[in-house]
């Protein structure tokens, strides 16, 4: 074997004692969680905005949005609920490019994942003490879980990653949301696989010990679009797109069905400006078919301090990663949201 050890074992509970939540801070998450809980199962009728940078790739940056972003939460409240992306680790299919926050702290191409994994904590502690949101990331590394689960409040399984067995029995022992997203063949199947099993029991190693959890009742979809062999993109937010994906939903009589658009990546081509396009095409068909309205309750959305993207961190706020929509086009975006199911609401 070549791997060689170039650190001691990290002491995890060690790490998490860094920055923990006090009583107060805990029972203000405690309540948001709930909150989230109850948009998933359909209690509560708010939509559900998973938003936030491609990448935290600076402290100062992501905090300055998460302000912004708590205030914005409060003017809309009533009929958004949102969880802000605060995502610390990038899958790099050629293992290339910025891998994030854990790898890089410094985000120069300097590898330090212990020093990446005190920052990862500390900045999703830094938003839920200092805004009073709550926190999403990709559970990129199932293995890293455990670093940052008494933080993390909705944890999304990529397209790189819903095919793995481990990413799926993982998934099936958190007890927050979970969205799976199609993988980038845009396979529904897949998709649907991975939210059965992780909301199956399962018995696995884990943390080098045999486990079994319960299953996870708040696994649901992500519709992201996928591309073709020749990098053709195909979206999948389209009516018909999301009629067959209720339809397998309604054909495998899953807990809780949810269905979150994600308005970047293959649905958009990575053209963030159509973010606003396609977030305005689904309300519309929630306003067209009730089975729509009923499960589409959620997108995902890309947005930062400024518009657009940048190969090196040398615009404040600006997106080292995918293309980001910048914060004035974010919020009329999140206030046209509001405007639009208010008026819904009201028919």
């Amino acid at each position: 074997m070549t791997f060689k050890k170039v650190s001691a074992q990290i002491d995890v509970e060690a790490v998490k004692e860094i920055n923990h939540l006090n009583a107060e801070q805990q029972a203000r998450k405690v309540k948001r969680d709930k909150e989230l809980e109850a948009i998933i199962k359909g209690e509560d009728e708010r939509l559900l905005l998973i938003i936030g940078p491609c990448s935290s790739d600076n402290e100062e940056a992501v905090l300055e949005y998460a302000r912004r972003l708590a205030k914005l939460q409060e003017e809309v409240k009533e009929k958004i609920f949102m969880v802000m992306r605060v995502y610390t680790a990038k899958p790099r299919t050629n293992g290339d490019g910025y891998k994030g926050l854990i790898h890089e702290p410094d985000a120069d191409g300097h590898t330090d994942l212990i020093n990446g994994i005190k920052m990862v904590r500390d900045l999703h502690y830094k938003v839920i003490t200092e805004t009073g949101l709550t926190t999403a990331d990709e559970m990129l590394y199932p293995e890293n879980l455990t670093m940052v689960d008494d933080l993390v409040s909705y944890y999304a399984v990529g397209a790189r990653s819903v095919e793995n067995q481990q990413h799926r029995f993982v998934a099936s022992g958190i007890d927050a949301p979970t969205g799976m997203k199609n993988p980038t063949s845009g396979n529904l199947k897949v998709m649907f696989n991975g939210v059965y099993a992780a909301q199956q029991s399962q018995d696995f190693l884990f943390g080098r010990a045999e486990v079994e959890t319960s299953g996870n009742p708040l696994a649901h979809v992500i519709l992201r679009g996928g591309q073709d062999e020749n990098g053709k993109y195909h979206p999948n937010y389209y009516t018909d797109n999301l009629l067959e994906t209720i339809e397998s939903y309604e054909k495998m009589n899953l807990k809780n069905p949810f269905i979150v658009i994600d308005t970047n990546h293959d649905n958009s081509g990575k053209k963030y400006m159509e973010q606003i396009r396609i977030v305005r095409q689904t309300l519309i068909n929630r306003d067209w078919h009730d089975k729509i309205n009923k499960y589409v309750r959620g997108f995902m959305i890309e947005s930062y301090l400024e518009d657009g993207r940048q190969d090196h961190p040398e615009i404040f706020g600006k997106s080292i990663t995918d293309p980001c929509l910048g914060w004035e086009k974010t919020e009329q975006l999140v206030k046209e949201i509001y405007t639009a199911t208010a008026k819904s609401a009201d028919k």
